[in-house]
């Protein structure tokens, strides 16, 4: 299956070098080898820093012959692996294209020797949307993306079997061998441990202070491992919004995963799915077109909360509200409506309902159709 990001990474490549981020297992390496001629990892020109051989022609400064696109997998791996990328391209950037990509975050872990700016255009690969799928031609893919997350292959393999092995697999391949690689602790066990708690603090303001008392460490231990579950594609944390003239929240910030399917309540489920698809959209802004996209929520002083607002070069686009069903207009969208100049509100549901609400800048929206016009 192609990604919908493909077009724009084929692009790119004719002007500079890609990097490809991405959580563990969501189809970095498949995406890459679409590149290539053969399509596989027996590819010449797929380089994978794991490998012996790999590791051994590259700190050789050797690249395969023939092959116009080289790929460069888990790179990152090698503590001077800027340099080392940096030397390939500038010699071989009239006749080659580099294609990286990485499971930590490649704009993050940059350690030592020249920089790379202005060498590479970075892309963020997400797990599968719903539009991505093929949108309300596909409505069965909804409730399979929401029991099964978006990640390739438990989404493909739709086995609650399958699926919990490779949750079980996939938590612990980011935190003891990501982790491990990228980062220097000790602490693995408390660190997957808090990574497991996680789904039931979804949709929520994150309390460190709580978190710190739960696993008996300081709030900048309980902060720092946080930040590397985050620079790990494990999690992300959106910060409040606030609104001129009203009490706003302006401390702890909600935390959503990027694996969706481990959140047992249905309500915090469809509300992280929403929150993946809305920071899809504003990383493809990002990386695409070089806009500057954040993703917030509004919450009050008195708890009145929409759960995101997204905003463009510091000015906000729209609010989305989340229900599981169909209702009327929530209250919250009216309150905030009347007290913001927020161009539209937007009420996500799973139901069949479309309702403008004009007066208050508001629409009761099916979550399929407002996947069209996420368009991601």
């Amino acid at each position: 299956m192609n990604r919908a990001m493909r077009s724009d990474v084929a692009s790119d490549l004719g002007e500079k070098m890609v990097f490809v981020g991405g959580p563990r297992q969501v189809g970095k390496t498949t995406l890459a080898l679409s590149f290539l001629e053969s399509g596989s990892e027996s590819d010449p020109c797929y380089l994978n820093w794991d490998h012996p051989s790999a590791r051994k022609m590259l700190l050789g400064g050797g690249l395969p012959s023939g092959g116009e696109v080289v790929v460069l997998d888990e790179i990152h791996k090698y503590k001077g692996w800027r340099n080392l990328v940096k030397g390939f391209y500038d010699t071989n950037k009239s006749s080659r294209k580099f294609l990286v990509t990485g499971s930590a975050r490649l704009d993050h872990y940059r350690k030592g020797g020249d920089s790379l700016q202005g060498r590479y255009h970075y892309h963020r690969l997400h797990p599968f949307s719903f539009s991505e799928l093929g949108g309300s031609t596909g409505k069965a893919n909804l409730e399979q993306l929401l029991k099964f997350g978006g990640f390739p292959e438990p989404f493909l393999a739709a086995n609650e079997r399958h699926w919990k092995r490779w949750q079980r697999e996939h938590l612990s391949r980011v935190v003891r061998e990501d982790l491990l690689s990228l980062e220097q602790v000790r602490e693995v066990g408390q660190i997957e441990l808090l990574a497991q708690t996680l789904p039931d603090r979804v949709g929520s303001p994150l309390s460190v202070n709580n978190l710190r008392e739960d696993l008996d460490v300081s709030f900048e231990t309980a902060d720092r491992w946080i930040r590397i579950l985050e620079n790990l594609y494990f999690c992300f944390r959106i910060s409040p919004f606030g609104l001129p003239k009203l009490r706003a929240l302006k401390k702890e910030r909600k935390l959503y995963l990027w694996d969706w399917s481990v959140c047992a309540d249905e309500a915090s489920r469809f509300e992280n799915l929403v929150a993946s698809n809305l920071l899809k959209y504003c990383h493809h802004l990002e990386d695409t077109a070089g806009e500057a996209m954040e993703l917030r929520f509004i919450r009050d002083a008195v708890g009145r909360e929409v759960d995101f607002v997204v905003l463009k070069n510091r000015k906000p686009v729209f609010a989305v509200e989340c229900k599981l069903g169909e209702r009327g207009l929530s209250s919250q969208i009216s309150y905030f409506a009347q007290r913001s100049s927020i161009p539209k509100f937007y009420q996500v549901h799973l139901g069949e309902a479309d309702v403008e609400f004009s007066e208050h800048r508001a629409r009761v929206i099916p979550f399929s159709r407002f996947s069209e016009i996420l368009g991601v």
